[in-house]
């Protein structure tokens, strides 16, 4: 049993429920703001999937087309890793300078940074090659943005068929990459697969 006559028992306990108040008065008044108003008011979260069928099981596509830098040869555009590891969390690449933010035995989600004078629209994408069968699979790429800062529907649905036409050849790269084949020779400057990061 506590020894109520023990010198500074009394003091000892004043002071903690002291320090007990002041936090829960912290926390009401917190409670009380509420959260900062969001930098961009109203947002409009969308996702572009994209998919294509591969003559292949998921594994062995996954192992073909999946390391975070694989994307400079069937996006036809230099990749290195500048900070991190290739495949763990954190890592970057040159390309976009877009960060690994998730990952799983057969996918990875991307990010890019915020930057200067730009909104930041939550960009990600996701690249997953999913299992169908025992010997066949999808390759599956979706894109997830904010695209409320745009300024019409029309726009909006612009911007779809846009980033869709422009990861589209991405995805039958990868394709003939992973069914073992070899890209054909690159288009020519201007057209669908041009080089260049894929942009917000």
């Amino acid at each position: 049993m506590p020894n109520y006559f023990r010198p500074n028992y009394f003091s000892k306990t004043a002071a903690g429920c002291a320090i007990a108040i002041a936090c829960l008065t912290q926390v009401a008044h917190a409670q009380g703001r509420g959260p900062a108003p969001l930098a961009i008011p109203n947002p409009t979260y969308v996702s572009i999937p994209m998919e294509i069928m591969v003559n292949r099981p998921a594994a062995e596509v996954w192992k073909r087309i999946g390391k975070y830098c694989d994307i400079g040869e069937w996006a036809r555009i230099p990749c290195t890793i500048i900070s991190g590891k290739d495949g763990e969390f954190g890592a970057v690449r040159s390309v976009g300078n877009e960060i690994l933010v998730g990952k799983t035995e057969l996918s990875y989600t991307y990010t890019q940074p915020v930057r200067e004078g730009q909104p930041y629209i939550l960009y990600h994408g996701t690249l997953e090659a999913r299992p169908v069968t025992a010997t066949t699979s999808k390759i599956i790429y979706t894109l997830m943005l904010d695209n409320s800062t745009l300024a019409d529907d029309a726009a909006r649905e612009a911007d779809k068929t846009r980033r869709a036409a422009q990861f589209t050849p991405f995805l039958e790269n990868m394709k003939i990459l992973a069914e073992g084949g070899t890209l054909p020779p690159a288009p020519a400057r201007g057209g669908p697969a041009k080089g260049g990061p894929p942009k917000q």
